[in-house]
């Protein structure tokens, strides 16, 4: 079983910035991607960004230019650099990671409010 701990959510000023990491419990060599996905209330979980294994990574239309996936593999664990953050931010965001199946983690709340 993998475990996905997430940390780096909070409240912040629309412009401001966050940034979220996702620590694995094993190495991430070994999976095929992880990424970034969230969900705001009422609405169905998106995907955010993804890194494949290769290292390429793609990103939703709402959040190019503003926010980058990237990936420590010494320590195992994925980031996401969020700046620029609007209110439509504001979400639960949760990381995942593939293989056979798929993982995730418990959430971070992302706040964007004034």
């Amino acid at each position: 079983q993998v475990q996905l701990v997430e940390s780096g959510g909070g409240l912040v000023q629309p412009g401001g910035s966050l940034r979220l990491s996702c620590a694995a419990s094993r190495s991430i060599f070994s999976f095929n991607a992880m990424g970034w996905y969230r969900q705001a209330p009422g609405k169905q979980r998106e995907l955010v960004a993804t890194i494949r294994s290769l290292g390429s990574t793609n990103y939703a239309d709402s959040v190019k230019g503003r926010f980058t996936i990237s990936r420590d593999t010494a320590k195992n664990t994925v980031y996401m650099q969020m700046n620029s953050l609007k209110p439509e931010d504001t979400a639960v965001y949760y990381c995942n990671a593939r293989e056979n199946q798929s993982y995730w983690g418990q959430g971070t709340q992302v706040t964007v409010s004034s």
